[in-house]
């Protein structure tokens, strides 16, 4: 686990610059560190660094940028190829010279060119430059577990795994996005492919970028819909032989990501993905495995007692820490710098501080991310099959609505589904109050930019499952996975999710989808296989969740900060949000009460958004 960073540009920076780039990564690197600047073909001055956590081959020999024997490749990379044995034994005629993953992917380079990606099971961001050609890459993992963005503009490149050695290039202009500032303020992340920056762009999921003579071409090497289409019904037909395959392929899974050089251990919530996953790594050691979960001293959000109880029942050396607000809170103002492009999913923060327990004694943690999306366990799954249901009474509702404006006087959840017509975005059922809302503060826009425009590529009947395929492609490595590298990364720790495994993730598109939801059982089938480790009685409990006290918050002790960075005056010279709109919206908003979720009076999401922006704002501007 690391950070990368570097260019491809006929402008010429010191080595000194590009060392500084590098160091505003050094919390996802403290071990080693290596920047490197040449000539190359055409006029172009290359430049790679790296900021290196060491994970496998604690030597020198994992040292970066790594070179090939010939001098041929040069590279720099961030994560981990789990495959990296079975591929290394393919081209065992390579001089080898290290035991890390590196080298073997500059070995399967100059074996399989760059088609070696799709070889890769693992997460990566990978800069790879080929002298020969004079091409040079940039690749992201099947699900973008591993962040990369680069700025292209007048022919060069700029890449980094995230947005602050960008920010250090000499003459980045730091110009806005405002584009995606009324999605950003909904949906309280920033989608790929695009960037808070002009001309900064995410690296999408599974994709290649090729960089020859000044020019870019980018191609997906592993595009979710068509992956989902090639599998969907080669999987096993039967439920009992398609458990006992997952079973054995989390297990592969889960064995292949413990392999490391320094302590590991896994995130344990008590919910079932994080059990099953730390189930798994309990079986597969000889030795305790250290486990780490956060309570909270409401007892009306607590877990950490299932938590503990299945780490007895499993065995595992099991270290909790109870936290308040005051712990909390602490953390809200490191959210700029560690989270360096704009992100408010507020469940960042407790992330950060089970982060921060397990950063003091392991190096690797395991998580359960992937589960919900997979295996279809959000809430939101169950909604959209019922709203598919209801869609014909839907269409009436709204045709009878254009009668007088009726349609507005309809309660929350008929007219959620009355104006919910747009074919291509049937399973999004977007509240049109909050789309007004951030549309307005963001300054216009019009309501269908907050939609993705992409759920026809599915060509999938079930609203259920296409809403599982667009989480994939957007919530999952937008924000979850952001959310879990960032924050843990905050503190050097490396999470790996063995869910998110290639021949897992393929073989949930295998199987019939009754397997994974079946009378309102989400996540049958995982819930099946957690069984077989676990109890039924110590997982299957309602869930008690926890949400960040964000009203009590933004009305409290972030009140005047808010104020102040909501001021007419501060607005217009920001230039970026309707100063007029924004500044009434948000005083009141102060001045009402919280009437629930579903009437429009509870905007605290969206404030929270609006106050992350402007700390971060400041934090770079």
């Amino acid at each position: 686990m690391c950070g990368i960073c570097g260019y491809i540009s006929r402008k010429s920076i010191a080595p000194e610059q590009l060392g500084k780039m590098n160091d505003t990564m050094y919390h996802r690197g403290p071990d080693d560190s290596g920047a490197e600047v040449c000539a190359i073909k055409d006029g172009y001055q290359l430049g790679l660094a790296q900021r290196r956590l060491s994970i496998q081959d604690l030597s020198p020999m994992g040292h970066q940028p790594m070179h090939s024997a010939d001098g041929r490749v040069s590279l720099v990379y961030n994560g981990e190829i789990y495959n990296f044995l079975e591929l290394r034994k393919e081209i065992a005629e390579y001089p080898f010279r290290s035991s890390c993953d590196t080298e073997v992917i500059i070995a399967a380079y100059l074996k399989w060119g760059i088609k070696c990606v799709e070889k890769f099971h693992g997460m990566f961001a990978i800069a790879l430059y080929d002298a020969d050609t004079g091409d040079f890459y940039l690749v992201r993992d099947r699900i973008g577990k591993k962040p990369l963005y680069y700025w292209y503009e007048d022919g060069n490149l700029v890449f980094a795994s995230e947005l602050k050695p960008i920010m250090e290039y000499p003459g980045f202009p730091k110009k806005i996005n405002r584009d995606i500032l009324g999605r950003y303020l909904y949906q309280q992340y920033v989608k790929a492919p695009e960037s808070i920056f002009q001309n900064v762009w995410q690296l999408e999921p599974g994709s290649v970028l090729k960089f020859a003579k000044g020019q870019i071409r980018t191609y997906q090497y592993w595009d979710i819909s068509k992956v989902y289409h090639r599998k969907k019904g080669t999987g096993p037909k039967n439920y009992d032989e398609a458990k006992a395959q997952l079973k054995k392929s989390l297990e592969k899974a889960v064995r292949q990501r413990m392999i490391a050089d320094v302590p590991l251990g896994t995130f344990l919530s008590g919910g079932y993905d994080s059990s099953l996953v730390t189930a798994v790594a309990q079986s597969c050691s000889s030795e305790p495995v250290k486990t780490f979960s956060i309570g909270f001293h409401d007892k009306k959000y607590d877990e950490a007692q299932f938590a503990g109880q299945i780490a007895a029942y499993l065995g595992t050396a099991h270290t909790e820490l109870y936290i308040d607000e005051s712990d909390m809170l602490r953390l809200v103002d490191s959210i700029p710098k560690y989270f360096d492009q704009p992100f408010a999913d507020s469940s960042q923060i407790p992330t950060m501080l089970v982060s921060e327990l397990a950063g003091r004694d392991v190096t690797v943690a395991l998580s359960g991310d992937g589960g919900d999306e997979f295996f279809c366990g959000y809430n939101i799954y169950e909604k959209v099959a019922q709203a598919q249901k209801l869609d014909w009474l839907g269409g009436i509702a709204h045709a009878a609505g254009k009668i007088g404006g009726l349609e507005k006087h309809y309660p929350f959840k008929v007219r959620t589904i009355s104006r919910n017509r747009y074919k291509e975005t049937k399973t999004q059922m977007l509240s049109v109050n909050y789309l007004e809302a951030a549309q307005n503060m963001a300054g216009g826009g019009g309501l269908p930019c907050f939609y993705d425009h992409m759920e026809s590529k599915y060509h999938e009947r079930s609203w259920q499952e296409r809403r599982m395929l667009l989480d994939m492609d957007t919530y999952l490595p937008g924000d979850i996975l952001c959310k879990i590298d960032r924050a843990a990364m905050k503190y050097s720790l490396e999470t790996r999710c063995p869910i998110l495994d290639t021949e897992i993730m393929e073989f949930a598109f295998s199987i019939p989808h009754v397997f994974k939801y079946h009378a309102g059982n989400k996540k049958r089938i995982l819930k099946d296989v957690a069984y077989d480790y676990i109890p039924k009685a110590l997982l299957e409990r309602p869930k008690k969740g926890f949400g960040v006290p964000l009203d009590r918050w933004l009305r409290g002790p972030l009140k005047e900060r808010l104020l102040d960075m909501t001021q007419g005056s501060f607005l217009r010279r920001q230039g970026l949000f309707d100063a007029e709109y924004t500044e009434a919206f948000v005083r009141q908003y102060m001045e009402r009460g919280d009437a629930g979720s579903g009437t429009g009076a509870n905007y605290s999401r969206m404030i929270w958004a609006l106050f992350v922006f402007q700390c971060w704002y400041q934090e770079y501007e």
